[in-house]
């Protein structure tokens, strides 16, 4: 079955016409963004860490040869790229093909190894657990899942040493309190907060003027980060000094949320955001 991302048509209909355009896929995935970019006419540049995509991105370039070049690295390399693009694209969160292979160790409905590593390398999440203390361990609960007795939880965690997905799991007595863990630790061990800083304070150099920058986020830490940097871009300047007569930098494009059809479709979606804006000079 052909894989759908979410919000994707109003995602398309934010770019507009983008036959020609040269545009930045930052979250590559299962292809989707990408492929609809290449069926409207565009160049993608795309970006994933995850070495699962690369035969699907190898099968896209040659079926778009000379106008689809993939980047097996995290999105905050963007900042290294040469020239100026049309449009930067995010699909933050994580991938159903991620959440779904067991041996991966994101989700807590299969049992797997505690892994959770995007990139599949680096220090995995029964590692991160090791190598935390507890104060440190409550943290991540707290920052990243909002979990209200953090540090209860995060003793009892690290006194236990999960190692397999199932084993942490069980010793969440809270049931509301699974997601957040599971999501706190991904986010921990990916560094997702900070990459995604990172690459959107690459964007306004990357971007041509009339370019856009395009967020879609499914849960309320990346969604925050988005919405933030989004409206200081789109705030003008508050410098006493600068004449009144200065503009934003960027003008905002509507936020759009997925409609029934979507979410009953797939339910995932129910979260999502897209947020976006357009660079005036």
């Amino acid at each position: 079955m052909k894989h759908v991302p979410v919000l994707l048509n109003s995602v398309l209909r934010a770019l507009g016409d983008i036959d020609g355009a040269h545009i930045i896929d930052a979250t590559f995935g299962a292809g989707g963004y990408s492929r609809a970019f290449l069926d409207a006419g565009a160049y993608v540049t795309a970006f994933d860490r995850d070495p699962n995509v690369v035969a699907d991105a190898e099968q896209l370039s040659m079926t778009y040869p000379n106008k689809f070049k993939f980047i097996l690295r995290t999105f905050s390399h963007i900042s290294e790229l040469p020239g100026t693009y049309d449009a930067i694209v995010f699909d933050l969160g994580i991938s159903s093909m991620q959440i779904d292979i067991a041996e991966r160790g994101f989700s807590f409905r299969f049992n797997g190894p505690l892994d959770m590593r995007m990139s599949e390398s680096g220090v995995s999440a029964a590692e991160l657990i090791s190598n935390s203390s507890i104060d440190d361990l409550a943290r991540i609960l707290r920052d990243f899942g909002d979990v209200k007795k953090a540090t209860l939880l995060a003793r009892i965690i690290k006194d236990a040493h999960p190692q397999t997905t199932f084993e942490l799991r069980d010793l969440i007595h809270n049931p509301r309190d699974i997601a957040p863990v599971f999501q706190a630790l991904r986010i921990a061990v990916n560094n997702e907060m900070g990459e995604l800083t990172d690459a959107l304070n690459s964007v306004p150099k990357l971007l041509n003027i009339g370019g856009k920058c395009i967020c879609v986020t499914f849960q309320s830490i990346e969604d925050r980060i988005v919405k933030n940097t989004f409206r200081a871009w789109t705030t003008a300047p508050g410098d006493p000094r600068l004449p009144t007569t200065v503009l934003p930098q960027f003008t905002p494009i509507k936020t759009e949320t997925p409609t029934d059809p979507e979410i009953s479709e797939n339910s995932r979606a129910r979260s999502a955001h897209m947020r976006g804006v357009i660079k005036s000079y």
